[in-house]
């Protein structure tokens, strides 16, 4: 169920009457834009990395949008009456300025649910992330990582932990089978504000914006670099289970976790908990941000496989609360139901 409010005056006047894209600045029918995907595409699709330059200017990141068929590098205003999606993008300057009710523009799971006391209800949201990303090499942990093209956030990390009184704290996974966390078939559910938010990869959303490359542009990092998906799998994560047994003793789960005491000691890594993981370079294409250079363009990745969504950004981040805590259980939003 989606209780609805009056929305902001700014997405209202860049709203269109009927469903569907307004993509300012594109033709999507020129044959020169055709062809310059079909030439990128043929050189992004192998996967294989470009050199250390990092150095990217606009052009690298359109190029690099382009070669994945996306149709939202500018300025567009995305409605949908069926599920009320309404997300308005403007360039401000330098910043793509992000304004949306946050409904996805595609089915969701029941909510509330046993796992999920929260109804979704549309937002006031507005996000700008620079439309060219300064390079740092520097894994900065974040708790927002980005907006979908839809305008729903991506939200990795949880509230739920388990608290050890020998001072060990494991961050609980949203992608788990151990807690009910209420996440619905496109491994998102609700925050106590009624925002609604992914946790891993929706089918639903991929399949919304995708196009005739393996390569689906779904959304924007809030370092200005782009997210993608692969429906193949292309690109596989560089995080493995942690072979060490868990330590701990004392524990207690909280909140949706339980509340119960919870035998940690000497157990073994399952998944179930952030620090359960442990990034292994070169074991995959991606670097420890879900990252990958394509085409000279550097690019993050939405996964099967942990960390399902980037848990930090490699660009240079504004200090304005996106950036969380490193350590265990890093980059958990405190807000999640």
């Amino acid at each position: 169920m989606i209780a609805t409010r009056h929305l902001p005056i700014s997405l209202i006047a860049a709203a269109t009457l009927s469903v569907g894209l307004v993509a300012c600045g594109s033709d999507n029918g020129s044959d020169s834009t055709n062809a310059a995907t079909a030439d990128a595409s043929a050189d992004a699709s192998d996967g294989s990395a470009a050199d250390d330059d990092h150095d990217h200017d606009a052009a690298d990141v359109v190029e690099t949008a382009i070669s994945a068929g996306s149709e939202y590098l500018g300025e567009y205003t995305l409605v949908d009456d069926t599920f009320g999606t309404v997300t308005a993008v403007t360039i401000d300057g330098d910043n793509r300025v992000i304004e949306a009710n946050a409904l996805p523009n595609h089915d969701t799971g029941e909510f509330p649910n046993a796992g999920n006391p929260n109804e979704i209800t549309e937002q006031d949201a507005a996000y700008s992330y620079p439309l060219v990303s300064t390079w740092t090499g520097e894994p900065t942990d974040v708790r927002t990582v980005g907006v979908a093209v839809n305008g729903v956030k991506f939200e990795p990390g949880t509230a739920e932990t388990v608290t050890c009184e020998s001072g060990e704290l494991y961050r609980v996974e949203a992608l788990q089978d151990t807690y009910d966390l209420g996440l619905d078939f496109n491994n998102a559910h609700v925050q106590p504000n009624g925002e609604y938010h992914y946790h891993g990869i929706s089918e639903l959303l991929v399949d919304a914006f995708t196009s005739d490359d393996d390569l689906v542009h779904i959304g924007f990092a809030a370092d200005g670099h782009l997210i993608y998906a692969s429906p193949s799998g292309a690109y596989s994560s560089s995080y493995q289970l942690s072979s060490a047994a868990r330590t701990g003793t004392g524990c207690v789960a909280s909140g949706a976790a339980g509340g119960d005491a919870v035998e940690i000691d000497g157990s073994s890594s399952d998944g179930t908990y952030t620090d359960d993981w442990d990034f292994v370079e070169g074991s995959g294409d991606l670097d420890e941000c879900n990252g990958i250079t394509i085409d000279g363009g550097y690019v993050y990745m939405i996964t099967e496989e942990f960390p399902y969504v980037p848990r930090c950004l490699m660009g240079e981040v504004a200090d304005d609360g996106t950036a969380a805590p490193s350590g265990p259980g890093r980059g958990a939003p405190p807000t999640n139901g």
